[in-house]
């Protein structure tokens, strides 16, 4: 590739290359206090392509490659460059990392305790870590939680924030410095999105683990309620959350009983991002 960069994000380390310059140069400025991949060797390769032959100068199209791939994954505009990167990011981790149980969800630290939060796509997940992260607690990630096999910790990930829709100007009346968002890119595949840099603690700290002392299923649009989490149920619903729980085995199943088993569980329904905050915060009184 003519144009590439190493980017460092908690364990994990990658190469992106790609024959723009564009979707490399938005990464290298976003990125920009991230630590150096300090070995010079990445653990993942990720490449943005030319979706077809002439698509690199005609209406340019980018095919998503790397390490790990899916044979059948939609190209993506040129414009939508660098979500195409962070996709192949996520990928790579998602296919390919067996150090760590991954389970998607977002994490928020406090006091050295991590609140882990997950559920399906547009529960507000990534929304509500993002505003922890904002008012007194360590953003850890939105993306993957990475559980230790041995020791149960949970480990950052603290890639740049996806934002979508409706949160975009939520963070925006929250985060005060312009330049911490990324381009707004409209009518992508998940509609319009704005990626967040972290703030600077959530980097700084990204290699320090945490203790998982809550796990919340949160779900946004509906009326306030608050109810406990069954381990059965828990269990039953981190094993569809989790991208390598099958491929690591024994360990993985070990890892995960164990999660499950120490930590407490439960799903919140909230009507908007205040109201969760509140919930939160309730919820953690209690469990001090």
């Amino acid at each position: 590739m003519k144009h590439s960069c190493m980017l460092s994000i908690g364990p994990a380390s990658f190469r992106i290359g790609s024959p723009w310059r564009a979707p490399i140069d938005a990464l290298r400025e976003l990125y920009a206090a991230y630590p150096p991949v300090k070995s010079g060797i990445a653990d993942y390769t990720v490449r943005l392509e030319p979706a077809g032959t002439g698509r690199r100068w005609f209406r340019p199209s980018i095919a998503i490659a790397g390490d790990h791939m899916l044979a059948d994954a939609a190209p993506m505009a040129l414009r939508h460059g660098l979500l195409a990167a962070e996709m192949g990011m996520n990928l790579q981790m998602a296919l390919g990392w067996r150090r760590h149980l991954l389970i998607h969800a977002s994490s928020a630290e406090k006091d050295g305790q991590a609140l882990i939060m997950t559920g399906e796509s547009g529960s507000g997940k990534s929304t509500l870590a993002a505003m922890l992260g904002e008012c007194g607690w360590r953003f850890m990630g939105d993306e993957f939680a990475l559980i230790d096999l041995v020791t149960g910790s949970i480990h950052s990930f603290p890639r740049l924030v996806s934002l979508k829709n409706a949160a975009i100007d939520v963070m925006r009346g929250i985060v005060k410095a312009p330049a911490r968002f990324g381009p707004l890119m409209e009518a992508t595949p998940k509609g319009d999105i704005a990626h967040l840099v972290p703030p600077a603690d959530a980097i700084l700290h990204m290699r320090d683990p945490a203790e998982p002392a809550l796990l919340l299923f949160p779900r946004f649009g509906f009326a306030s309620e608050l109810r406990g989490v069954s381990k059965g149920e828990a269990f039953v619903r981190l094993t569809q959350a989790s991208t390598n729980y099958v491929a690591l085995g024994e360990a993985g199943f070990h890892a995960l009983h164990h999660f499950v088993d120490t930590v407490p569980a439960m799903a919140l329904d909230y009507a908007n991002g205040e109201e969760a905050l509140a919930a939160i915060d309730q919820l953690w009184e209690v469990r001090s």
